[in-house]
């Protein structure tokens, strides 16, 4: 067999540059429309002429890397500012320490690295370390947990918020670390960090805040009187602290910030090898190449702005979510989950199927995350959302009312999802994802009606057939299909 047949051959000539460009042309069309305010999700954006000054800095950056701090001097005092500036924010003092990650993820990663790390030191009896976190923490932390080998549990949640009184009865001889979410992703809910903290502080454990989404917002609307609890290094528990600038801090993809209360913690999360015929070989993040660009723009993005700046998109941004907020809760079917302490709100239904009603919105060109435990939609508002409420809102109002109109597509998904609640009970494990991946296929994701798979995916959450469903379809999707 032809090892070359079906298979996208390595270029043999360079294409032209007008040749790249009419594939991007082409292909970029069907993505979202984000520049119009489309993607309540992904994209931050802080304006034309801000993006084109963090665009410019970081262009001057493009091929450099950080790896070497004696070969980019340049680059090292931009970081260490960006750390400084940082710690100012989140109320620290000059003994905290930290580093530019490429996102939220490398940034949980390296807190788990380094509280596993902190554990063999200073509590060294402890053979299963294990952390506790609330059950609506961002699933990076169990990734972390599974590349580490560190054991985890997951706490129920009360009224969508961290239950300080459930965490503190998992404490055990084994706990390392405690988790709270600043806010938590799904639903945008302050955890009770200081009560989480405290319990860390007397149990002489460590607490990470995870504030990647809302890190470089919630100061800001604090300053502008919205009442914004303490989660940052103003509480004595608090021990670090992971931060997007790539998203309310509008910094290009992918940059965050991992911060540390002191320097002796921070070093449980480097990596030193020093018997290597290469030489010494030092490295303070997961990624040994560190993108120049990233820093750069993340320092130009910060001093570019500056915090009258951040205000300023802050209270246009808080302004734009209440406004949606209150569009939102004039729809009866419709009711807003708690009460959001940021620019981030879900919302479910009893009277109507939300995937359903997802999906209508997709096909005008709205993007957004679907969710489950329970079925809702979730928006993430930042400043590019600030002329397109009344736009959102209309069709948002249209597309409930024709949910609500009967016809037989409607009747075949709620079968769909009833048939699969049937099948979980009697057949056995595996059965259910065998089947699905004869039926599924990388397109699946770009179908415009996908409320059958989100409501099987609800019935079947925590399940292994929706593990493997999902693996498969994760191959899929990463998998080059050219038919």
């Amino acid at each position: 067999m032809d090892m070359t047949e079906n298979k996208l051959q390595f270029p043999k000539k360079a294409k032209t540059k007008e040749e790249l460009l009419a594939f991007v042309k082409e292909n970029k069309i069907k993505d979202v429309q984000w520049r119009k305010g489309k993607a309540f999700c992904l994209v931050y954006h802080p304006g034309d002429d801000r993006a084109s000054m963090i665009k410019e800095i970081y262009d001057q950056y493009y091929s450099d890397n950080a790896l070497n701090p004696g070969a980019t001097p340049s680059l090292t005092k931009m970081e260490s500012q960006v750390i400084a500036m940082c710690s100012d924010l989140f109320n620290g003092d000059n003994k905290v320490r930290g580093n530019i990650t490429s996102g939220g993820t490398e940034s949980i990663l390296l807190a788990v690295k380094s509280a596993r790390d902190w554990a063999k030191k200073h509590k060294p009896n402890i053979k299963n370390p294990e952390v506790i976190v609330p059950a609506s923490v961002h699933p990076a932390f169990i990734k972390g947990f599974q590349y580490f080998g560190v054991h985890f549990k997951s706490v129920p949640l009360k009224n969508y918020r961290a239950d300080s009184a459930a965490i503190e009865n998992e404490i055990n001889e084994n706990t390392i670390l405690l988790v709270a979410s600043a806010p938590s992703y799904p639903h945008g809910l302050m955890d009770p960090v200081s009560e989480i903290s405290e319990l860390a502080f007397k149990n002489d454990i460590l607490c990470h805040v995870d504030s990647c989404i809302g890190g470089f917002l919630l100061p800001f609307i604090k300053k502008l009187g919205y009442p914004i609890p303490e989660f940052d290094f103003n509480l004595r528990g608090v021990t670090s602290i992971s931060a997007d600038l790539h998203k309310f801090g509008y910094a290009p993809k992918g940059s965050s910030v991992i911060l540390y209360r002191n320097a002796d913690l921070r070093k449980f999360q480097f990596s030193v090898y020093t018997k290597w015929n290469g030489g010494v070989y030092g490295s303070p993040t997961i990624g040994g190449t560190r993108p120049g660009g990233c820093i750069a723009g993340s320092w130009a993005a910060i001093n570019g702005i500056g915090e009258e700046g951040y205000l300023d998109m802050a209270e246009v941004t808080m302004k734009t979510t209440q406004k949606l907020i209150d569009g939102v809760k004039l729809i009866e079917e419709l009711s807003i989950i708690e009460q959001p302490e940021m620019s981030i709100f879900s919302f479910q239904s009893e009277h109507i199927n939300v995937y359903q009603l997802a999906d209508l919105l997709n096909k005008k060109g709205w993007h957004f995350e679907r969710q489950h435990l329970p079925p809702s939609l979730h928006f993430t508002v930042n400043y590019i959302h600030k002329d397109i409420v009344d736009e959102f809102l209309k069709d948002l109002n249209s597309c409930v009312q024709e949910v609500k109109k009967f016809n037989l597509s409607k009747l075949g998904d709620k079968l769909q999802v009833g048939l699969v609640k049937g099948l979980k009970k009697v057949l056995p494990k595996g059965t259910i994802s065998k089947f699905q991946k004869t039926q599924s296929s990388s397109d699946d994701i770009h179908k415009e009606n996908t409320a059958p798979m989100y409501g099987m995916m609800n019935v079947l959450s925590g399940t292994d057939d929706l593990d493997e469903i999902v693996l498969d379809f994760m191959d899929k999707i990463n998998t080059l299909d050219e038919s």
